[in-house]
């Protein structure tokens, strides 16, 4: 792998979505408008359920958004053959990875410093930790969705078929993330299988800084991330082909 052609890829990706103008619409004022329509929703009824709600959603929307844009973009760039002319120049797998994973990632910042700066300073999300540490989860999450859409789309012939990955992989980590029941309270077999799931620790992490001062579980949590992180991108090396079956 070379950093000039990893940061070449990047900045390919990067022009690439600052001219699709409704892909960055959806991934910079989605985010907010989400946020905005909740705390509306609640704004009649105390501020309490936004609060209570707010900090897991900073985590779910981002990983949601980044899954879907990468796993159809990937996708669109082998079926259209660019991948398989990226990869006949001197370009690794790895790089081709790592500069998609660097520009959402940049992007991903982005939309989680507008999303996390609205909910906390304009909607009044109350949180008792740092904002700049919830803002961190946030990024963190978005390059998780980014790593696991780069994973998928090597499965998927049409764009149809990786958005149908939504369903498969992520709304069981939403149903088991705590959001609806908190994840002491599942059944056992599923206690256990949230455990196996990032999202899990992206929605403890977010929920942590909302309600304490305290970073080490925080820390932890991103820890478990990340390598789910490391992994979805190894598997997606693994797995990336230069042109649908």
């Amino acid at each position: 792998m070379s950093p000039r052609i990893t940061l070449a890829v990047a900045a390919r990706v990067l022009l690439q979505i600052r001219r699709d103008r409704r892909t960055l619409a959806m991934l910079l004022v989605l985010p907010c408008a989400l946020m905005t329509l909740l705390w509306w929703m609640f704004h009649d009824v105390g501020g309490g359920p936004f609060t209570s709600l707010g900090p897991a959603l900073l985590a779910l929307i981002p990983f949601i958004i980044m899954f879907l844009v990468t796993s159809v973009t990937t996708l669109r760039e082998r079926t259209s053959g660019t991948l398989e002319r990226l990869l006949a120049m001197p370009m690794g797998k790895g790089d081709y990875l790592l500069g998609y994973a660097l520009a959402f990632g940049l992007i991903a910042a982005v939309q989680s410093a507008l999303a996390v700066g609205l909910s906390v300073w304009l909607l009044d999300l109350g949180i008792t930790g740092h904002a700049w540490l919830l803002l961190v989860v946030a990024v963190v999450d978005a390059i998780l969705g980014t790593a696991l859409g780069l994973f998928v789309s090597a499965f998927a012939q049409t764009e149809f078929q990786a958005v149908q990955f939504m369903p498969a992989l992520v709304i069981p980590q939403i149903l088991l993330c705590g959001l609806f029941v908190a994840r002491d309270a599942l059944p056992g077999v599923l206690h256990v299988v949230s455990d196996l799931l990032p999202l899990s620790y992206a929605v403890d992490a977010m929920r942590t800084v909302a309600s304490s001062t305290e970073t080490g579980d925080v820390w932890q949590d991103l820890g478990i991330i990340a390598l789910f992180v490391v992994g979805g991108l190894a598997l997606g090396a693994l797995t990336l082909r230069r042109q649908s079956p």
